[in-house]
């Protein structure tokens, strides 16, 4: 349990940066990052690099006892090498180039900027691999950042006729994968597809499905360049990537494959302003965040690379980004950081070090002010790193974090599928995972957000809120376990290329029906405002709104039924399926039934109260506005806080 910070000395003048250093001793900083977008400063000019400053930032960390996570500066090439080669640049599909003056404005399909990347990160490893400050290396920043994952450029589009060459052989495969038939669409050859864009009306849906794969896999590879340069010149030190929260657009299980550690940049407050939450929960959290938005991202990125995740930007402040950024209440930096360390987090780092006093982040808070005095941010930071020292003298850390009894699979192609053919405007398939893990949290129960192909023993309850994928060898590895099992609406209901089979046998939910013992007869999309009324057999009421399905019970008992008697909810035997978008009480119904039957001991937690297990930890975290008692089952030792947790504070037993 570490806390780090992010660090742009090229920002400063050199005659402070001793001070920073000290300073960030004084907080209690252990890991600081350093260089993500100093490309200008290291490469002025083609060939020329100025190592004399970074250098001396280096030597300045080092000394100071601080450890160096060193990035590759390639979310920012340099005017020069955008002028000398304009291919690099992405394009928009308004045909539109991404100009230079701001960031993430190349092209992950040019192999003109891959070489590029390549020579600046075999530079970088060339002359910091062996450095002794140096513990970790991040690739790029937030790769996809500004919608840059998918570009409709010239190399993209070569790029994509040579991708679906490797993947369908011939030009017949793809046009009955694709049902080019339709709209009298059929390729001659590989030469003749163009990007799904600028067409008149909606591109087949199978092809758009393949660009977003294919374009998933250009970011796997550009990324997968610097790992192996990295590796070679730099054994033995982490190499990793800084994720975002509720961003989809590119295969995050595949990328981690060639990560040590997955990171996150944590921004509860600006994910709360923009997204998919409600105007309630808006203002509700406006100061505080949803309390289930960030264990949701340190959930999911502790599920990718082997449980090894850190926070590599949290939230000190006010942000600059989001559509409105209220300052968080104070105690809420100190809580989101233990939040993290309840997760697993190996690192909480703050971004940043100093508020910059220029350019497009100015209004972006850190630890620091731009006159450099401590901010509230810093503040915390300050009192969390004591009380890690307190912690760390006086009990047994947490080594390892225990996996949960609940799983919840999250898979990429499905949420791409989902937001291909939503059939509804408000149908997001991320949401759907993200109500349904809030329901879990709110019951007391930990999870792990996994794969589809992870390795499900262990778990005692398996959740797929959102499986639109046909998964075969998924259901195969459900059947064979012994977990109770819930499936949310549209399970299994597309096959690879974004189609409904054309046999009987395996329509909807699929590869998932055996389990399931339902076939679906119909969907349809509710517009807001109309709801259908479930009725639970063991009594009670809920509503579902968005999404519903009729369906057909082979095997199937209903637990609830729609007004006309028509089954809502179902059971057969370890397998639970919600035929529609349920509400909050719907969601406890279904789960609730399910962790009981996995015997789960649930806990109906007080409002805005969440808890954690980590090793033999437990944290009582209240996001509330009231102080709230709760000594958690097991309880031996109060390790901080106290039985009554106060407004935005934890406490930590030793259960």
């Amino acid at each position: 349990m570490k806390l780090g910070v992010c660090y742009y000395p090229e920002h400063w003048p050199e005659s402070g940066w001793e001070d920073d250093a000290r300073r960030m001793v004084e907080v209690g900083i252990q890991v600081v990052r350093i260089a993500e977008f100093a490309w200008s400063r290291i490469e002025p000019s083609p060939g020329v690099f100025t190592w004399d400053w970074l250098d001396r930032a280096m030597a300045t960390l080092h000394a100071a006892g601080l450890q160096v996570v060193m990035c590759t500066p390639t979310a920012t090439p340099p005017k020069w090498l955008v002028d000398a080669d304009p291919g690099m640049l992405a394009v928009d599909a308004h045909g539109q180039a991404r100009g230079f003056g701001s960031r993430r404005h190349y092209c992950f399909s040019s192999l003109s900027y891959r070489a590029q990347s390549a020579r600046i990160t075999t530079a970088l490893g060339e002359r910091y691999g062996q450095h002794p400050a140096v513990v970790a290396w991040q690739t790029d920043n937030e790769y996809g950042c500004h919608d840059t994952v998918v570009s409709y450029s010239a190399a993209a589009r070569q790029g994509f006729r040579v991708w679906l060459q490797q993947r369908y052989g011939d030009i017949a495969a793809l046009n009955a994968a694709w049902g080019t038939v339709f709209w009298s669409q059929e390729y001659r050859n590989f030469g003749e597809v163009d990007a799904p864009v600028g067409t008149v009306t909606e591109v087949t849906p199978a092809q758009r499905l393949d660009y977003q794969r294919f374009a998933s896999d250009q970011v796997v590879a550009f990324n997968r360049i610097q790992t192996d340069i990295l590796r070679q010149y730099s054994p033995g030190r982490d190499v990793v990537h800084n994720f975002m929260g509720f961003f989809t657009e590119f295969d995050h299980h595949a990328l981690c494959a060639d990560l040590d550690v997955a990171t996150w940049d944590s921004y509860p407050l600006g994910f709360t302003q923009n997204f998919f939450l409600t105007p309630e929960e808006k203002r509700h959290y406006a100061r505080i965040g949803h309390p289930d938005i960030n264990s949701f991202h340190h959930d999911l990125y502790r599920g990718m690379c082997q449980g090894r995740w850190w926070v590599m930007e949290q939230q000190p402040g006010p942000v600059n980004w989001a559509q409105w950024n209220p300052a968080p209440l104070d105690g809420m930096v100190r809580l989101w950081t233990w939040q993290a360390f309840a997760h697993g987090a190996e690192v909480v780092s703050y971004f940043r070090w100093r508020q910059a006093p220029f350019a497009q982040e100015q209004m972006h808070a850190g630890l620091n002010r731009p006159d450099r005095t401590l901010d509230q941010g810093g503040v915390e930071a300050t009192q969390v790193a004591q009380e890690l020292l307190q912690l760390q003298t006086q009990a047994h850390v947490p080594t390892a974090y225990p996996q949960a009894k609940v799983a919840l699979v999250f898979d990429f192609t499905s949420i791409w599928m989902a937001k291909i053919q939503p059939q509804g405007a408000d149908f997001n398939a991320v949401e759907l995972c993200f109500r349904a893990y809030s329901m879990l949290r709110q019951m007391g129960l930990d999870v792990d957000i996994v794969s589809s192909h992870a390795n499900l023993d262990g778990y005692s309850l398996v959740v797929l809120p959102a499986h639109m994928r046909e998964d075969a060898a998924l259901a195969a590895r459900l059947a064979a376990s012994t977990a109770q099992i819930v499936l949310g609406p549209r399970s299994g209901s597309k096959n690879v290329s974004l189609a409904f089979p054309e046999c009987a046998e395996a329509m909807p939910p699929g590869a998932f029906a055996a389990l399931a013992g339902v076939k679906v007869q119909r969907v349809a999309s509710l517009p807001p405002g109309l709801e259908d009324a479930l009725h639970w057999t063991d009594g009670g009421h809920s509503n579902l709104t968005r999404w519903r399905e009729d369906l057909l019970c082979t095997t199937a008992a209903p637990v609830a039924v729609f007004a006309d008697n028509k089954p809502a909810v179902t059971q057969n035997g370890r397998t639970w399926y919600a035929a529609g978008w349920l509400d909050a009480p719907g969601w406890r119904r279904v789960l609730g039934m399910a962790a009981q039957a996995a015997g789960l001991p649930v806990v109906d937690l007080p409002t805005d109260v969440r808890t954690q297990r980590c090793g033999d930890w437990q944290f009582v975290m209240n996001f509330s506005a009231a102080e709230v008692q709760f000594v958690p089952a097991g309880a031996v030792q109060c390790l901080l806080g106290a039985p009554v947790v106060a407004p935005q504070a934890v406490s930590i037993w030793k259960v």
